[in-house]
């Protein structure tokens, strides 16, 4: 029996196929999409009477992606990711940057000094006006996952160590170091290590001893814990420094210092765009590792 070819409508619930598997359920992606979960539920159905095959399993259990589901996520993201190429690629051999540019970052690295992706970007506005830039804070791990699923063209993140596939773009140093509250000064080398999902924690566990103490999602979770006065916290340099004025916070005396390597990472088997490219040149110009 041969089943019908794609059409224009069938495009259209891929990508709604797309975007629910990104959200990991049809709630989340009810607003992301601004549809309702029965429409939703229509369009993916139709995908899988049109590939004769079930993409998802939706129920109380939860959303999960057939073997078949996982296939056609891979290759509907690439044809769509093909078909977003070709205004840009063709507005380029006219002399006209365009398209979608998506950038992650980790979070608050703005607020270090060696940090001048601000002056990149207006740079990149005033050169590619018709570029759209589309700019993510994500944690360490979601930036992590986002690059290697392609949902960002480049990650600025620390780089920690080089892993084969990506192309890493050097752009300054951040240094991070143990805080605890002032008051708590003498009690440092007995208290908890605040515990983040992050190389230099880890390594601060298992190199120094140190006892893990409770879990924080991101930097001001962090600082909030320390401040508490019951824990340690591995925080960036710059950003201890922002609590100076109101929250009396000190590095911890003879702590170790580490130092992290903030990077604009590619994956070098992804086509690169000219916006991109254009990106990048930018970020290597006003950036100097010290």
């Amino acid at each position: 029996m041969s089943r019908p070819d794609f059409t224009e409508r069938d495009l259209r619930s891929l990508r709604i196929f797309c975007a629910v598997a990104q959200a990991n359920g049809f709630a989340a992606a009810e607003k992301q999409l601004n549809m309702s979960k029965a429409s939703i539920s229509r369009h993916i159905r139709e995908v899988e009477e049109t590939l004769g095959a079930r993409l998802c399993e939706r129920g109380p259990s939860g959303f999960v992606l057939t073997h078949a589901g996982k296939v056609a996520l891979d290759l509907a993201r690439d044809a769509i990711r093909s078909l977003e190429r070709i205004q840009p690629e063709i507005d380029a051999v006219r002399g006209v940057l365009s398209g979608r540019l998506s950038i992650g970052m980790v979070e608050h690295i703005v607020s270090d000094d060696g940090c001048h992706l601000p002056e990149v970007l207006t740079a990149l506005k005033e050169q590619a006006p018709d570029v759209s830039v589309e700019l993510r804070v994500m944690t360490f791990n979601e930036l992590d996952l986002a690059l290697r699923e392609r949902r960002v063209q480049v990650a600025i993140r620390g780089m920690y160590r080089r892993e084969a596939g990506f192309h890493y773009l050097p752009l300054f140093i951040e240094r991070q170091a143990l805080y605890v509250a002032r008051r708590k000064m003498r009690d440092a080398p007995t208290l908890p290590l605040v515990y983040r999902e992050q190389p230099f924690v880890h390594e601060a566990l298992n190199m120094l001893g140190m006892e893990r103490g409770p879990s924080a999602s991101g930097l001001e979770a962090v600082a909030m814990l320390v401040l508490s006065g019951h824990y340690v916290g591995l925080l960036p340099q710059f950003y201890a420094a922002s609590f100076a004025k109101r929250h009396a916070l000190a590095k911890v005396p003879s702590g170790p210092v580490y130092e992290n390597t903030i990077s604009a990472i590619i994956e070098i088997s992804r086509p690169r765009t000219r916006a991109l490219d254009l990106f990048l040149d930018l970020l290597q110009q006003r950036h100097r590792i010290e």
